[in-house]
């Protein structure tokens, strides 16, 4: 089975944040994924640009910058100028004006597009996006704190959206809560990624790469 494991590096030990990146890297992780909050957007603060550039310092896998920020079309070039090419920024098409705008951006810069859909935003009000970004983060919790409980309803998004995807040309991302189980039932159903987080990754006993390695080799 063929999906990629991102990890959430606002859940990661700051006290010695070079470690934890170097034994993700080494571990298998196949990218970083970076949660900028505003504390307006969502009432949290999480990574800053300066944690996004140390982590795009530390390692050569791709950033998966997830900003979760009021109009970030007024910020935008702070990131593409720090980030490179195959990395990803996610917005959230609610947080901007204009969010096309701010993803064709995203394009010229030669990086890869993306939006970030929370639980309480339906398909249809952001299906033209779909057909100018690579890839849909979807929300399983309410964003902007880890260690929430997964929302079931957004079961059906996901269903939705796994219709759509070849036709219009992205993929589909899981963000939040995510389980062994949840991989299990829809990795084989098409979603092409997981962020990983305190549910299954971090504050954990066992080594990064035995956890990762135990979740690619689970049955299907």
């Amino acid at each position: 089975m063929d999906f990629e494991l991102m990890a959430s590096m606002m859940c990661a030990d700051y006290g010695c944040l070079r470690d934890e990146v170097k034994n993700l890297d080494k571990g298998g992780i196949d990218s970083f994924h970076i949660d900028i909050m505003d504390g307006r957007y969502v009432p949290n603060f999480a990574m800053s640009l300066n944690d996004m550039r140390f982590i795009r310092a530390a390692t050569d896998k791709p950033l998966d910058v997830h900003l979760m920020v009021e109009h970030p079309n007024n910020t935008i070039g702070l990131f593409i100028d720090n980030l490179c090419e195959g990395d990803t920024i996610y917005i959230h098409p609610e947080a901007e004006y204009h969010p096309s705008t701010t993803l064709q951006k995203i394009i010229n810069a030669g990086l890869i597009p993306g939006i970030a859909i929370n639980p309480g935003t339906s398909v249809e009000t952001v299906h033209e996006m779909l057909r100018i970004v690579r890839k849909v983060l979807v929300m399983s919790v309410n964003p902007g704190n880890a260690g929430q409980m997964f929302l079931p309803y957004v079961g059906k998004k996901f269903e939705t959206l796994l219709g759509l995807k070849d036709e219009m040309g992205f993929e589909v991302y899981w963000d939040g809560a995510c389980s062994a189980d949840k991989i299990q039932k829809f990795a084989p159903m098409g979603v092409r990624g997981f962020v990983l987080g305190t549910t299954l990754l971090f504050g954990k006993t066992k080594p990064y790469a035995e956890t990762i390695r135990d979740i690619r080799e689970m049955k299907f």
